[in-house]
């Protein structure tokens, strides 16, 4: 999820409401579809409101049978997570896996597998036998074009800051799981929030929400304008460290909240998810290019556990309606 529970190449050309045209070649943005509201729409009419607004990518947090189906026959390229990765601790358990939760559902356009999200404790050492168990399952299957991963949050780092110093809290665990996603050509999926950065500390309001500010960071050459870029770059480094620089960041979470919390307005979810929206087209001054990333989320979901905003995180209402403007362009 967004925020310390939960945790989308930019896939999406996402609109809201009607406010805009959708040029055909923003591709760069996808949104996190999580289902905990007991007053949302079907997955049918979830997947129309993609459709509709040319977003070309959906995350969801398991292989919720109803949401595979409407997506059948959609070019919406999709990220399934399973959260409970005892599922794939034998290769028996995680072929059985695939025959239930991917065979029957070939017309989807799945491009990852998330084993797990946001992992913690000693669950952690089993992510990697995990991740080579499904690999070999779904290749076994003929599925071998999915990619496996994990999706990790901020404090998988042990230091973040400046970015040239990001390193893994724990490199027994994320070295060999850095080395099996290389081996594979995988990303490591990252939840990436300068929104509870903003929250938990001193942080300039203005530098998390990619507007204009002084209180840039200077950095190994780099200069850093916004705080989004800081963190992922600092995932890159920690990549680095680990031996494994190839390996790409796919930010699997990243939204603001709307109400609820300190700095959380509907204008500020609006000015943060906007600046994601225009700026994941140019990379960060590590890795410059277009990235791929995922607005959390689709929709305000009113039965989310935790504080309130994180049932404030939606791009749209239950009802379908925009909870604020928001244009996708490219910039």
């Amino acid at each position: 999820m967004a925020g310390q529970g939960v945790a989308c190449a930019l896939a999406v050309a996402m609109f809201i409401g009607s406010l805009v045209s959708i040029p055909t070649a923003v591709r760069s943005i996808g949104v996190c579809n999580g289902i905990l509201g007991n007053n949302l729409p079907s997955p049918a009419d979830v997947v129309k409101l993609y459709q509709s607004n040319g977003i070309a990518a959906m995350r969801i947090y398991s292989p919720h049978a109803a949401t595979l189906r409407a997506l059948a026959g959609t070019d919406i390229a999709v990220i399934v997570d399973e959260p409970a990765i005892d599922q794939f601790l034998t290769l028996s358990a995680a072929s059985d896996w695939v025959q239930s939760n991917i065979k029957p559902y070939q017309g989807v356009n799945i491009r990852y597998i998330a084993v797990g999200n946001e992992v913690s404790g000693d669950a952690t050492r089993s992510i990697l036998p995990a991740m080579e168990n499904l690999t070999k399952a779904l290749s076994a299957a003929g599925f071998g074009k999915i990619k496996v991963s994990t999706a990790v949050k901020m404090d998988v780092l042990g230091t973040s800051s400046p970015p040239s110093g990001g390193e893994f809290s724990d490199a027994a665990v994320m070295a060999p799981i850095a080395k099996f996603l290389a081996s594979n050509g995988s990303p490591l999926l990252a939840n990436v929030y300068p929104y509870f950065a903003y929250k938990g500390g001193d942080v300039d309001l203005n530098f998390a929400l990619f507007q204009p500010t002084t209180a840039t960071v200077a950095d190994d050459g780099r200069t850093y304008s916004n705080m989004f870029a800081a963190m992922v770059d600092a995932m890159y480094s920690a990549l680095e460290k680990a031996g494994e620089p190839g390996v790409a960041v796919v930010v699997s979470e990243s939204g603001w909240p709307s109400a609820g919390g300190s700095g959380a307005s509907a204008d500020n979810a609006r000015r943060y998810n906007q600046g994601l929206i225009d700026h994941v087209g140019m990379g960060t001054p590590k890795r410059a290019g277009a990235m791929e990333a995922y607005i959390f989320a689709m929709f305000n979901e009113n039965q989310k556990d935790g504080d309130e905003t994180e049932r404030h995180y939606g791009l749209f209402n239950p009802d379908k309606s925009p909870a604020y403007p928001i244009k996708f362009r490219i910039s």
